[in-house]
């Protein structure tokens, strides 16, 4: 049972990671690629990590995985705010 759940979790991150993918080289300008590739490629790494702990089973796992899908859900907006404004002011200067 542990393995079907562990695959689901990988096959889902693996998924949301190829909408990530494919959302960065789709979308015309940076703002809304910063977009796909932030906001969705932190929901599969938060799924990737569920599935490791999954299938490793132990508190150790679990907890570590915790902390570090807390600090990527903490990171990845302040990251994706500031690459956004730095591309806004790109466009403001005319650079891009």
């Amino acid at each position: 049972m542990i393995e079907v759940i562990t695959g689901f979790l990988a096959l889902f991150a693996g998924g949301f990671a190829l909408v990530a993918a494919v959302g960065v080289l789709r979308f015309p300008d940076a703002l809304t690629r910063m977009h796909a590739s932030s906001k969705v490629a932190s929901f599969a790494g938060a799924l990737a990590l569920l599935a490791a702990a999954v299938d490793i089973g132990t508190v150790s796992a679990v907890t570590r995985a915790i902390f570090a899908i807390f600090f990527i859900m903490l990171t990845a907006p302040i990251g994706a705010h500031l690459l956004g404004r730095a591309a806004a002011w790109r466009r403001k200067l005319g650079k891009e």
